[in-house]
């Protein structure tokens, strides 16, 4: 699988293969903000582009839960991981 990816959603790949969660908050009005949670659960919000951009070529996906859903690598985007590594 040959994808171009910015450097900041390469991060965000790597760190979600090494366990940060990725999560998407909303609020009531249902605006949303995206936080990659470290192991110790600090938080830091994350481009929405970049998120989508990932899901969109299929290398994440989540369980689109309300009003936290959590993302994790698809299995093209373990495949991907293992290639940039």
């Amino acid at each position: 699988m040959t994808v171009s990816l910015t450097e900041s959603q390469r991060r965000l790949l790597l760190a979600v293969a090494q366990g940060f969660r990725l999560k998407d908050h909303r609020d009531i009005e249902g605006n949303k903000r995206y936080v990659l949670h470290d192991p110790s659960d600090n938080g830091e919000e994350v481009s929405a582009e970049d998120v989508h951009a990932l899901v969109d070529l299929g290398l994440l996906s989540s369980n689109k839960k309300f009003p936290a859903a959590t993302y994790w690598l698809t299995e093209a985007g373990q495949r991907l991981v293992v290639q940039m590594r």
